[in-house]
């Protein structure tokens, strides 16, 4: 090699060259010595078994990090392996680790192996160390881990248990509760409790049994807190010692050697009662340790003497009684209170009421208690307290009771009541014991009267509180008062007299009374208010009583003082529903004054009762509900209206709410027929009451049928009235459109002169002659001559006709039927006359005289052979047959040729000609059956006018042409307007 020349310019690059060889060798050999890390060795185990802690320590060169190992051997089940950084002990050499088991170390044993670590290089493992438990098979009984262990509340705690050889498990209970199980090794299981709480004093007990439910094993658990005392302060009561108290806080749940002990300034304090420890002397600065098994606390204090002084309390407690104060002494125990300053309370009681009073002094043993009540029962305590920089007071002296003397009573309480027939009762209000002064012995009423001078004074029992009076017996004057006065006694004399002013006549209607106003119960009580009355110089009196009371009441009272215008009145007596009635009065010299009213209920319910006589009755369609008011008594609230309803089934329909309370009926409208049931119900503002029931069957409303007859009558009446009435004013038309007047006949000749008067003088033979044929029998058929006055008696006249009367007494002439049969009644109309003349046998009849009807004149005949001082008689012969229908049918022409008229005979008619119902029907025209009659007919002379008609003598000729048509529409018309020809012919217009 050029290195390795001789020559001396070369040598000295070989030397670098050797020199880098050697470093990087010895680089190499470092290296791989730092890779090989140290296993550890010496592995050693400590066992703290009450902690469940294992120490561990070991040495394993300078590895701060190791790989730690735990498991359970005979399962070879892992429990703890975690990379653990740890130190060295730099004296020794060794590593040191602590680890604390979840579970007691006795419950199986343990194997733990360690390795060196750096990053990702590890040692090898070191030699197992295994750590003994209970379970080994040597062991054959069963036990149970942790025994007797103490800890904090809300700690989770593992409890194992070691079953003995040959035995199965059945269960671990906590506290009587199965717990689940985790078998550790053959024999080992352990149960663990989550947030433990406080234990009872004995502890708590967890039991494992076998199969068999018998108990194989147990252990006791202690779960509690740490002691956590405050409020540590020293006092002194003696003015030397020291009294040095505290709060202990918390309960810790531990007793008995588990308690908590206390140590003062490093001296143990005995156990008390009450957390208090005694130092005989006064340090100033106190320290307080508290411990127990998990954990301590101390607490510190400090202070001077002078600061924190508390008397102790006074003793051999007396008393000097009178009858209104009492004079109270006692003792100290220490003289040293004799110059110190002191301040003390003295608690009063007397039948339950608890007054203080408070006395100072240097060295106080008395108080004076003043303001007592004679003969009464008093209880007393005194206690004490540092005037100067007070600190607290002391303790409470043992009760001491006395009794006060007695005295004259109080004033009873006057107040009266009155009646309305001026009698009352005068009445006080019983005494208290406190009020008595002594025993009651009786009560003095005196009535006196001013006015007269006059009195009267009665000795009452001590039992008896009122006295009755009676105004009547004592004064007449309405304007007079009295005055009662009453005195209470007992064995220390008589009280002061009790005055109250009665007037005379209380129902004097003259007197106007306040309005009624509402009162309500407020907390307790009724609060009133009212007006302040000038007149009220003694304050006023507020009365009340039951409303429903009228006579001899029992009344309560408050009498409120002068200036003050409310007051709460107050009862234990007070009921729910009964309504109260509250008076205010003024109180002054006359008698008292009525100023306001209330009423109220300490409690409004519903009422008791239902409305009263609840009734219905039907109006038309409609249903009429009546009742009477509730009595007061059983309202029990003040109404506030009615409830209507009507029953559907089960069911209550509301159909009306009737706020007004005053109202006592109610009318349901529109229903049909059929039955119904009403429920009537009475409400307060607590509610409603069960309601009255009443039921009604509907039934048709027969009046309205009889309303509605006489509505139709009265209508068809005023109906009738009117027509009536209408047909009167309008007769003339009536008349004339359904009966008009029949016209005077028409005859021959010029009458458009007026003619004077025909004085026609009755003939001397005026009469009828019958001139009579052989074949008939004369016996049966005579002429009848009614004279008219006979008519008119008979009532068949026409009395409005006018008649003349200068003339002699004229005789009028009928046609009449005599025959076998009874003498028919006449008609007033010509058909009934002539359906008589049908029956008559022939007769001639011979016309001697004719007279008009509504006139007197007589008609001037201008005929053929008449002479002027002579009326020629005119003869009519008429023959009827038996068959005639026809009936006697006068002709109206006049002016016929043929002088003498002549009737066909019976025989000429032919027999199936039917009668004429019309009536009486005048012909215009009268057409001879035969020319022989026509011829024979005109040798007789003519007659003399129109004949009348047998019953009427009126002109039976109309006014028209003669014809067939005229006949046929004048029957049509008269038989169509009879009534009103009957109605119109007895009116003249």
């Amino acid at each position: 090699m050029s290195c390795c020349s001789v020559n001396p310019g070369s040598k000295p690059n070989c030397c670098v060259v050797w020199l880098i060889f050697v470093f990087l060798s010895l680089s190499t050999v470092h290296t791989y010595a730092k890779d090989v890390l140290t296993v550890p060795q010496q592995v050693s185990l400590s066992a703290n078994m009450d902690a469940q802690q294992l120490s561990l320590s070991w040495l394993g060169g300078a590895a701060t990090t190791v790989d730690l190992m735990i498991l359970r051997t005979e399962l070879n089940k892992t429990v703890f392996y975690e990379t653990i950084s740890v130190t060295m002990d730099q004296a020794s050499g060794r590593h040191r680790w602590n680890w604390t088991s979840g579970e007691p170390l006795e419950c199986t044993s343990l194997s733990i192996k360690i390795r060196s670590r750096d990053g990702q290089s590890t040692s090898g493992w070191s030699d197992t160390q295994i750590l003994q438990g209970k379970d080994l098979p040597s062991n054959e009984g069963s036990y149970m881990y942790p025994q007797d262990k103490i800890v904090h509340v809300g700690t989770n705690t593992t409890f194992c248990c070691i079953v003995g050889e040959k035995k199965l498990l059945g269960s671990i209970s906590y506290r009587g509760r199965a717990m689940n199980v985790t078998q550790l090794s053959r024999r080992s299981y352990a149960i663990t409790r989550i947030n433990q709480g406080p234990s009872s004093p004995t502890g708590t007990n967890v039991i494992c049994s076998n199969d068999q439910k018998v108990i194989l094993t147990g252990a006791v658990v202690f779960v509690g807190y740490p002691p956590l005392p405050s409020d540590l302060v020293c006092e002194t009561g003696d003015l030397t010692s020291a009294v040095c108290q505290w709060n202990e806080g918390r309960d810790t749940h531990l007793y008995g050697k588990r308690r908590t002990f206390y140590s003062l300034n490093g001296r143990t304090c005995k156990k008390l009662k009450q957390a208090k420890c005694i130092l005989d002397q006064w340090d100033g600065n106190w320290t307080l340790v508290a411990v127990n098994p998990l954990g301590q606390y101390s607490l510190i204090d400090s202070a001077e003497l002078s600061h924190r002084i508390r008397p102790v309390a006074p003793v051999n407690l007396t008393s000097v009684v009178h009858a209104w104060n009492a004079s109270v002494l006692w003792q100290w125990k220490d003289s040293s209170y004799d110059a110190l300053a002191l301040v003390c309370q003295v608690e009063v009681t007397s039948y339950w009421h608890t007054t203080m009073r408070t006395f100072s002094g240097v060295g106080l043993r008395s108080a004076a208690l003043l303001d007592l009540h004679p003969d009464d029962d008093y209880s007393i305590k005194v206690r004490c307290g540092a005037q100067k920089n007070f600190w607290k007071w002391g303790d409470w002296s043992d009760s001491f009771s006395f009794r006060t003397s007695i005295d004259v009573p109080e004033a009873p309480d006057v107040w009266k009541w009155m009646n309305r027939d001026d009698t009352g009762r005068v009445i006080w209000k019983p005494l208290t014991r406190r009020e008595s002064h002594g025993q009651i012995t009786g009560y003095e009423v005196t009535l006196w009267s001013p006015d007269q001078n006059i009195q009267h004074t009665e000795t009452i029992s001590r039992n008896t509180f009122s006295v009755p009076v009676n105004l009547k017996h004592i004064a007449t004057d309405r304007y007079k008062k009295i005055i009662a006065t009453v005195i209470a006694k007992n064995a220390a004399g008589a009280s002061q007299p009790a005055s109250v002013v009665i007037p005379l006549r209380l129902t004097d209607t003259t007197i106007k009374l306040p309005a009624v106003s509402r009162a309500f119960y407020i907390n307790g009580s009724f609060p009133l208010f009212w007006q302040n009355n000038a007149n009220a110089s003694c304050g006023y009196v507020v009365e009340w009583q039951d409303a429903s009371c009228l006579e001899d009441c029992p009344v309560e009272w408050i009498k409120v003082k002068a200036g003050n215008t409310n007051v709460s009145a107050e009862s234990d007596n007070f009921q729910p529903g009964v309504r109260y009635t509250f008076y205010v009065y003024s109180c002054s010299s006359d008698a008292p004054e009525l100023l306001q009213c209330w009423q109220g209920y300490m409690q409004e319910l519903v009422p008791s009762s239902n409305v009263l006589n609840l009734s219905t009755s039907q109006q038309d369609s409609d249903v009429l509900l009546s009742w009477e008011e509730i009595p007061l008594t059983s309202r029990r609230g003040f109404l506030l209206g009615y409830n209507i309803y009507i029953n559907n089934g089960s069911k209550l329909k509301l159909i009306a709410n009737l706020s007004d309370q005053g109202t006592r009926s109610y009318i349901v409208k529109g229903l049909s027929e059929g039955s119904y049931k009403f429920t009537v119900k009475a409400y307060t503002s607590a509610g409603e009451n069960t309601g009255a029931t009443a039921s009604i069957t509907l039934e048709a409303y027969t009046d309205w049928l009889i309303l509605e007859i006489l509505a139709s009558l009265g209508a068809m009446t005023l109906f009738l009235v009117v027509a009536t009435f209408i047909c009167y004013k309008k007769r003339k038309w009536v008349k004339k459109a359904f009966y008009p007047d029949i016209p005077e006949p028409k005859l021959p000749g010029d009458w458009s002169t007026t003619q004077g008067p025909l004085d026609v003088k009755p003939s001397p033979h005026s009469m009828v002659h019958i001139v009579e044929k052989p074949e008939w029998d004369s016996s049966k058929e005579v002429l009848v001559v009614i004279p008219e006055e006979d008519e008119n008696e008979e009532g068949q006249g026409i009395g409005d006709e006018p008649v003349d009367t200068d003339e002699p007494t004229s005789l009028r002439y009928y046609n009449q039927v005599v025959d076998e049969r009874p003498i028919r009644p006449r008609f007033p109309d010509s058909s009934a006359s002539s359906a008589s003349s049908l029956d008559s046998a022939c007769t001639d009849v011979t016309y001697t005289g004719i007279q008009t009807s509504g006139s007197s004149f007589v008609f001037q005949l201008e005929s053929q052979g008449s002479s002027e001082g002579h009326q020629p008689q005119l003869d009519l012969s008429a023959s009827c047959g038996n068959g005639g229908g026809g009936g006697y049918q006068p002709q109206m022409h006049p002016g016929a040729a043929n002088n003498n008229l002549g009737l066909a005979p019976p025989e000429s008619f032919p027999d199936n000609q039917p009668a004429i119902t019309g009536g009486y029907q005048p012909q215009t025209s009268w057409h001879l059956d035969s020319p022989e009659e026509a011829e024979e007919s005109r040798n007789q002379a003519p007659s003399l006018g129109s004949p009348t008609s047998i019953a009427s003598t009126q002109f039976l000729l109309s006014d028209g042409g003669s014809g067939e048509h005229a006949d046929r529409k004048h029957q049509a018309s008269s038989s169509a307007a009879t009534w009103f020809t009957n109605l119109m012919s007895s009116t003249k217009p």
